[in-house]
């Protein structure tokens, strides 16, 4: 907690910036931002936990109608003053219940994995992908892309259909760097109205806090064209999907230095990285089908991670519990160069928070435990055969997202790492969508089979 001082000096400079109002967003199970907004007046009795929640009224916080209320505290840490609407500061923010860390938050959740990381010596980097569709909405409620003539059998890195969005593009790009988060490249990605954006990693907390704004700022940014930006994992069946990748490191909390890097040639393997670099994929990997819980949260999630589907080529998306060099049909990749592991199956429905903090619990698991995943998986793991897989034991994913839950539930280490409470509530909303899904009849249904029987 910051000392009125410290406080009071926050508040004149966003005042001198022209801010009237503080918005404090902590997010629900789903990452979805919520928040109360305070005058800047009050910024310090927010910073004190004056605002107070109705945890009923969310999804995951556990509560029941007779609780006593939730508050949340600003990170003052973290600001950042809405760039289209700079009257407003953006605050990302922890839930306490009675003066303590509220353990269903995943804020809190990551913050806390951090801090066993730290007792390790032990600090986290995480760079995510940012891949987003920007579509144009139709009147009866269809999504389609913008440009009709934007309809390339294979569109990646189009320049054309880059040029098409240049309006949204500059505006999100030029914020970006404006934030200081240092964007290093933007392209069209691999489907029609498709982008993705990278900018530099960070710690494991503030790339989430960045993401969660990310995607807040991409809306904003498409509606002020009149179009939608969505990071729904799957919206057209023919193109491939939103991922979120998670790009992870290791580092010395004094000299920064990335502890997973080293010369190729000192690696044996031969992918530039150190032994903790690979205990840590190797935690990754013991826990891969539980984590894909947590990385694809969706229904929707589980029509992207497919081999092909109905698309006329692979889609480049994980469904192997696997790990390679720069072999984009693994889950877990190194890249090129090394110093760092990527996590493929993320997408963009994520939960940032939720999904860092359980798979650093993860890769914590496999450093302490010294786990080895083994040799990397270089060839084209679509094209194996079954028995070529099982020979090499290189399981599937989860398929579905009651797959995914079943793995999240039947492993305990999520207990150990989220807590009961979190873990459970994480189930029940999920079981509860999973449910909800297969009571809805859809097109495909009507279609197939009312004239069929």
């Amino acid at each position: 907690m910051k000392s009125a001082a410290e406080i009071q000096k926050i508040q004149q400079e966003l005042k001198a910036k022209g801010v009237k109002y503080c918005l404090g967003a902590y997010v629900d199970i789903h990452g979805i931002p919520k928040g109360k907004v305070v005058p800047i007046d009050h910024l310090e009795h927010m910073a004190h936990g004056s605002e107070l929640y109705t945890g009923y009224a969310l999804d995951g916080l556990g509560q029941k109608p007779n609780d006593d209320e939730i508050a949340s505290v600003p990170d003052l840490d973290h600001i950042i003053q809405l760039p289209w609407r700079p009257e407003v500061a953006w605050m990302p923010a922890d839930n306490t219940f009675k003066g303590e860390p509220y353990p269903l938050n995943t804020r809190v959740a990551l913050k806390r994995q951090m801090a066993q990381a730290a007792k390790l010596g032990f600090g986290f980097n995480l760079g995510i992908e940012a891949e987003v569709f920007v579509l144009k909405q139709n009147e009866d409620g269809t999504l389609s892309v913008p440009n009709p003539d934007d309809k390339l059998r294979k569109p990646c890195y189009d320049a054309r259909g880059f040029l098409d969005q240049f309006t949204w593009l500059d505006k999100m790009a030029t914020t970006i760097n404006d934030l200081g988060w240092d964007l290093y490249s933007l392209d069209h990605e691999d489907a029609n109205g498709q982008f993705e954006f990278d900018f530099k990693y960070a710690d494991g907390l503030t790339t989430c806090d960045r993401f969660v704004f990310l995607r807040l700022m991409a809306k904003e940014y498409a509606r002020q064209e009149g179009l939608v930006a969505t990071f729904m994992p799957k919206p057209f069946a023919d193109k491939t999907g939103n991922g979120a990748h998670f790009n992870m490191s290791l580092y010395d909390p004094d000299s920064g230095k990335n502890l997973f890097a080293c010369d190729p040639q000192d690696d044996p393997r031969g992918l530039g990285l150190t032994e903790l670099g690979y205990h840590f994929i190797g935690g990754v990997i013991k826990h891969g089908k539980a984590l894909c819980a947590v990385y694809s949260p969706t229904v929707n999630s589980y029509k992207r991670l497919v081999r092909q589907g109905d698309m006329p080529y692979f889609t480049w998306a994980p469904v192997f519990n696997s790990f390679g060099s720069n072999n984009r049909t693994n889950s877990v990749r190194v890249p090129m160069g090394g110093g760092r592991c990527e996590s493929r199956n993320a997408d963009g429905a994520v939960n940032p928070y939720l999904a860092a903090a359980l798979v650093l619990a993860a890769g914590l698991d496999g450093v302490r435990n010294k786990i080895d995943p083994g040799r990397p998986q270089e060839d084209n793991l679509y094209e194996l055969s079954e028995a070529e897989r099982a020979a090499r034991g290189i399981e599937f994913l989860p398929r579905t997202l009651a797959e995914a839950l079943d793995a999240f539930e039947a492993d305990p280490f999520v207990v150990e790492a989220l807590g009961q409470e979190l873990r459970d509530e994480f189930l029940k909303y999920k079981r509860q969508e999973w449910t909800a899904y297969h009571q809805t009849i859809s097109a495909w249904e009507i279609e197939r089979y009312s004239h069929l029987f």
